[in-house]
């Protein structure tokens, strides 16, 4: 393995490169973003050794790091171009569309679908950090349709990486990240707005915002240009996700409508095993 061309050079495809040029000096990066502006913090950053749109002829691995609703059309257009011997991974938040769109496709044994569990509310190249995703998990899906030799290229730059892999079906997988990702991003941005339409002087909000605040609204900084895709492509398990947040949230206000105090404090009793289950005091 010699060269890798990166497809969006933002917070996770910059990563990934600055973190590999890290463990694998010797790896060529070439790469490519719409915004020209990222392309070219890229190249001073060194993030990419070089600027093309293509990859050339002798990549090894094309990675996609880009929006979640263009991630379709660029699996498709480079799985018609490339030879045998690269493989093309993305790290897209959404799994089953992606792999449902490429299943009868006479090269989807080069395509390896990933998704690493990484991410800070900043994007673009500048926010890439070559440690972001040390020792993070990385999903892979429908892993058996991956030709072997290209798999074994994709784990040894995963074991380079030093992530966690973990695997799951693809449906499984957009199910899941619409609940404990995809359903928190909803929320901050919505505390957020709650926050901004009540409070119009923001003085009062930076004066008597506390951490508890700052914590949980920390997400809606996160880049609408990610996540609106992100809630196109997971319709159906986001919706399911909030109905159900929306059901819960209203049973918690008729708990203190009725001045139920007990049954609230009850409930949060029996929530705060969800600190166990993440080791959140640690």
């Amino acid at each position: 393995m010699k060269k890798i061309h990166i497809v969006g050079l933002g917070l996770l495809g910059g990563s990934f490169a600055l973190a590999l040029k890290q463990a694998k000096p010797d790896l060529i990066f070439t790469g490519y973003d719409a915004n020209a502006k990222n392309q070219a913090d890229a190249l001073t950053l060194g993030i990419i050794d070089e600027a093309c749109e293509e990859p050339d002829a002798d990549t090894d691995v094309i990675m996609l790091a880009t929006p979640a609703n263009t991630l379709t059309g660029l699996l498709l257009k480079y799985l018609n171009q490339i030879g045998s011997n690269t493989l093309i991974i993305d790290f897209g938040s959404t799994k089953s569309k992606l792999c449902k769109a490429v299943a009868n496709h006479p090269k989807r044994a080069q395509y390896l679908s990933g998704h690493p569990i990484a991410g800070t509310e900043y994007s673009g190249p500048k926010a890439a950090k070559a440690d972001l995703l040390d020792k993070k998990v990385f999903i892979i899906c429908e892993m058996e349709l991956t030709d072997v030799h290209l798999k074994g290229m994709a784990y040894d730059i995963l074991e380079a990486l030093n992530m966690k892999l973990r695997f799951m079906d693809a449906e499984e997988h957009d199910r899941h990240l619409a609940f404990v990702s995809h359903l928190s991003h909803v929320s901050s941005f919505m505390l957020g707005k709650t926050v901004l339409d009540k409070m119009e002087d923001e003085r009062n909000i930076f004066d008597m915002a506390g951490s508890g605040f700052a914590s949980t609204v920390r997400l809606a900084k996160s880049s609408p240009a990610m996540w609106a895709p992100i809630m196109e492509e997971n319709k159906n398990n986001i919706l399911e996700a909030l109905s159900l947040y929306i059901s819960n949230l209203s049973k918690f206000r008729d708990k203190i409508i009725a001045d139920d105090y007990e049954g609230l404090a009850s409930d949060m009793h029996k929530i705060n095993k969800i600190g166990d289950i993440l080791d959140l005091g640690k």
